[in-house]
């Protein structure tokens, strides 16, 4: 058990935002599994500022996800202060986190992301608006830096600790390398001598082996995956009995296939059935990694159109390599 904040965080695993992903059902199949905390997927604060509906819709948080963070995005301290209070009063969320992480043009754009790493002290006013206008602990998520010459996460992190932030998630490429390229051990380890606070390390865990060398490279608090969770909220739990030392049989194929039907249904049950499977497009493939045919399905499963469609394919994909 440790805190962020007064939140307690009954183990070190948390599931990171995911844009267009991390929505509630999404983040309960890795709190179920045994998350400690969840991530929001990112919540614009001009969107809040302006009543957009769509986007008070993402600030929804289900009664058994506890704790779950709601991330912001923007570069306004005066609209990210008003989103932090928007959350405060209307929403349950235990944690509200700054993405300065994101290298998306888009959100760059908007003076958000990685922007806030090339001027750190509107990155600083940011957080200490939003420190100063909610009771919940606050949290960011940033790279190390804009480009490798410029690395300036420890001096930003020691300036972001001062204003008041909680934890911070370090995600160990810049902005400059996008998804490319490894991430880099080192500039998480600084980060961690600079601060006091808990550090998160980010970036390519995928499996115990992963996380184990994120914990001995940098002493990080916690370890944050993002998209080595998509179709395996499973890694959870296989990473907890790693860590107590216990052995863990991962899923067989049928429990798969079961996996995916059960998070296909609560999609649309949630969504409703047009947004659901046009998300399960792309979300429902990454449960199928690595297995017989899968290639095949997910071509099928692509193109989709009804959950009754949905079901049919894995039935008669679970027949398939059955045989």
């Amino acid at each position: 058990m440790w805190k962020i904040g007064t939140v307690p965080v009954e183990n070190r695993i948390i599931a990171a935002p995911l844009a267009g992903i991390s929505n509630p059902v999404y983040r309960l199949e890795n709190r179920r599994a045994g998350a400690g905390l969840t991530v929001s997927e990112m919540i614009s604060d001009k969107a809040l500022h302006y009543r957009n509906q769509r986007t008070f819709d993402m600030c929804a948080v289900l009664e058994e996800e506890h704790p779950v963070s709601l991330q912001l995005f923007g570069g306004d301290p005066e609209t990210m202060a008003e989103a932090a209070e928007y959350l405060s009063e209307h929403t349950a969320c235990d944690v509200i986190d700054i993405n300065m992480g994101c290298p998306v043009p888009k959100v760059l754009k908007a003076h958000a992301g990685c922007y806030l790493l090339a001027h750190p002290e509107l990155a600083v006013s940011i957080a200490r608006a939003v420190v100063n206008h909610t009771d919940r602990p606050v949290t960011v998520k940033m790279r190390a830096g804009w480009d490798q010459s410029s690395i300036n996460a420890p001096e930003l992190a020691r300036a972001l600790e001062d204003a008041g932030i909680s934890a911070i998630a370090v995600h160990g490429r810049t902005r400059s390398m996008l998804y490319q390229g490894k991430c880099n051990h080192e500039w998480i380890r600084m980060v961690k001598e600079a601060v006091r606070i808990p550090v998160i390390g980010n970036g390519d865990l995928k499996s115990p082996e992963d996380v184990d060398r994120m914990y001995e490279d940098t002493g990080c608090d916690a370890v944050m995956i993002g998209r080595g969770l998509m179709g395996r909220p499973y890694l959870i739990q296989e990473l907890t009995a790693h860590e107590k030392g216990e052995p863990y049989a991962l899923p067989s194929y049928e429990e798969r296939i079961e996996l995916c039907r059960g998070f296909g249904d609560r999609l649309c049950a949630y969504e409703g059935e047009h947004t659901g499977i046009s998300m399960l497009r792309g979300q429902a493939c990454a449960y199928f990694e690595g297995m017989p045919y899968a290639a095949v399905l997910r071509g099928k499963l692509s193109m989709m159109n009804t959950r009754d469609e949905f079901h049919e394919l894995l039935d008669e994909y679970r027949d398939t390599i059955g045989k």
